[in-house]
């Protein structure tokens, strides 16, 4: 006997829930805490050491600054702040101070020590950790919107801010290339892998 319409619909609803909960079931034996995306992206971060001059879309920027933005800091005092380089004067200037990598974007990541919080038991300012997380939050979403990226850390801070003097009220962290990695430097270099295992890293009390 034939069955009705009603039959037939309730039939490819129980296979269409069959194969969902199939497919759940396979992402739980993929991905051993339920999702391994945000550990893929630090897996896959790397150094890139140059660049192809195809711009960075303003969309991709945008999220990768507003990742920035909401990088926690000791007792939110945001003491950092972001300078984007990108019209060509402005890359022309900075690259007399350091190539960056021929990096069409460039983010200078700075900082006011006294904007910092100051830890009461031993005077300690957190600007520059604050910058470096903002710097990490920056870097690993551009890594997670497809863009090749270099954290430099070996230039004059006072050269930047001659050349830049848009800088010179704070101090200047690190600088962070992005942009699309040029043929040959899509993949990380061999120390990238260089890694201390767990037991020589972590002690647990």
């Amino acid at each position: 006997m034939k069955k009705n319409i009603f039959s037939r619909l309730n039939d490819l609803t129980n296979i269409s829930h069959r194969a969902a909960f199939s497919d759940m079931e396979q992402q739980i034996k993929k991905y051993k805490y339920g999702s391994d995306a945000f550990m893929q992206i630090l897996e896959s971060r790397y150094s890139c050491h140059a660049f192809t001059n195809h711009p960075v879309s303003e969309a991709k920027l945008d999220m990768i600054l507003d990742a920035g933005r909401m990088a926690p800091s000791a007792s939110n005092n945001q003491p950092t702040r972001i300078w984007v380089v990108k019209s060509e004067e402005a890359l022309a200037k900075l690259r007399t101070v350091h190539p960056c990598y021929n990096a069409p974007v460039v983010l200078i990541v700075g900082c006011r020590n006294e904007e910092a919080w100051v830890r009461p038991s031993d005077g300690v300012n957190s600007a520059k950790t604050d910058a470096a997380i903002v710097l990490t939050h920056l870097m690993l979403t551009a890594t997670d919107v497809g863009l090749a990226n270099m954290w430099i850390w070996d230039f004059d801070p006072s050269k930047i801010r001659e050349v830049l003097p848009q800088t010179r009220e704070h101090g200047i962290y690190a600088l962070l290339a992005v942009g699309h990695a040029a043929v040959g430097e899509g993949k990380p270099l061999d120390l990238h892998g260089r890694r201390k295992s767990i037991e020589e890293l972590v002690t647990e009390l």
